[in-house]
């Protein structure tokens, strides 16, 4: 068998007619087999090892690197696998079913139940669906969202006495929902991307600022820095969902505001949320265009606040294994991510040397230690970091 040709794969770029490039997919396929050739599924490779940094675009993108599958003995399955699970995300566009994850692994299974001919293809676990979808949103370049498969979880909590939000629904309708009305509920958007429309009620916003801490945000707005700050308030819920990122996005993209991103000075906080809330993250190089805000600043804590502030901060504890990772990983972050090696970054690259370095962690709580009988003091501290620029 010849086994020496070009892979199995399609180009979306702009044109994401998703059915029919995949009967295309699907008709090479079955043509390589009549011709006695091996069919190979190409896929993009998205992992570190594969992202590339351009601070002009300010997100991460996938290089050149692929993942290829030829037919086999050992990858009959997993191409099996990808196909028949193509099938049924192609019949949930034809239907306009949506679906998560989760519900897609019994939908698998009651096929592979009800088909004996299916049964080779069962899965034994959700881990080994999940990788098959993902698989297939490599291959084609979509986003899952894109085949109906929405993840079951929502966009920060978010805040304002200024903003309209206007959800654009499948079926054509409108939902208008006047942030100001809520009082100290919160609005939470659902995880579609770019089906929001943004603006001010009254002018322009003047910022927006993404909190670490959901229960920092809660508090901030209760002690009322949306009815004094004309701005959008945000609980990020520590390291950022897609949902997250595509609504700080929205924001960044629409609104034109400054968004700063305020959190707990530490190796995990560094690398894993505000990086990803910026630029991204490996395992979505395909989808960080629409899931990252490259314009958030980080405004804290930062190592000068520690002095300048008389905040409470920690010693890294050697035998905390958590703790100890983060230092590790940061170290491997440093020589690695394309993101802390490009010098537009060297601000943030500083911060997480200075934290292997001293190996000393510090929250963004210890603000309000800063004047125990002020509850306002932790607001006038971020305020007055915004107004002097003092962020990175």
């Amino acid at each position: 068998m010849a086994t020496s040709r070009k892979s199995t794969s399609i180009k979306i770029g702009n044109n994401r007619d998703i059915p029919k490039l995949s009967k295309a997919l699907c008709e090479r396929m079955l043509a390589d087999l009549e011709k006695a050739r091996r069919p190979m599924l190409e896929a993009t490779k998205c992992s570190l090892d594969n992202a590339v940094y351009n601070p002009k675009v300010g997100f991460l993108t996938p290089g050149d690197k692929k993942v290829r599958s030829e037919l086999n003995v050992s990858s009959v399955q997993k191409l099996s696998r990808a196909i028949f699970f193509l099938e049924i995300l192609l019949r949930n566009l034809e239907t306009g079913a949506v679906n998560n994850k989760r519900e897609l692994y019994y939908i698998a299974k009651g096929e592979c139940k009800h088909n004996k001919d299916l049964k080779p293809l069962d899965f034994a676990d959700q881990s080994e669906s999940d990788s098959v979808v993902d698989f297939i949103t490599e291959m084609l370049e979509c986003y899952r969202e894109e085949l109906n498969v929405f993840a079951n979880d929502r966009g920060g909590q978010t805040y304002s006495k200024n903003l309209i939000v206007t959800e654009h629904m499948a079926d054509n309708e409108k939902a208008v929902v006047d942030l100001g009305s809520l009082g100290t509920s919160p609005f939470q958007p659902k995880n579609k991307p770019q089906s929001f429309t943004l603006k001010a009620k009254k002018g322009k916003l003047d910022f927006c600022l993404v909190v670490e801490s959901e229960g920092t945000a809660n508090t901030l707005v209760s002690n009322g820095f949306t009815k004094r700050n004309n701005c959008i308030l945000m609980g990020a819920q520590g390291v950022p969902s897609n949902a997250v990122r595509s609504w700080a996005k929205t924001i960044q993209d629409q609104l034109k505001i400054p968004i700063y991103f305020f959190g707990d000075l530490d190796a995990y906080t560094i690398q894993n949320i505000y990086r990803t809330l910026k630029a991204g993250s490996a395992a979505s190089l395909i989808r960080n265009a629409d899931f990252s805000a490259p314009e958030v600043r980080f405004l804290g804590v930062l190592p000068e606040d520690i002095k300048k502030y008389d905040l409470a901060d920690y010693v890294v504890n050697p035998k905390d294994a958590a703790e100890f990772r983060s230092l590790k990983k940061a170290q491997d972050a440093l020589k690695n991510d394309p993101f802390f090696k490009d010098k537009k970054n060297k601000g943030v690259t500083h911060v997480l040397n200075w934290l292997i370095k001293n190996k000393r962690r510090c929250e963004q709580q210890a603000f309000f230690m800063v004047d125990p009988k002020d509850p306002l003091m932790p607001e006038k501290i971020i305020i007055d970091k915004i107004k002097r620029g003092e962020f990175l």
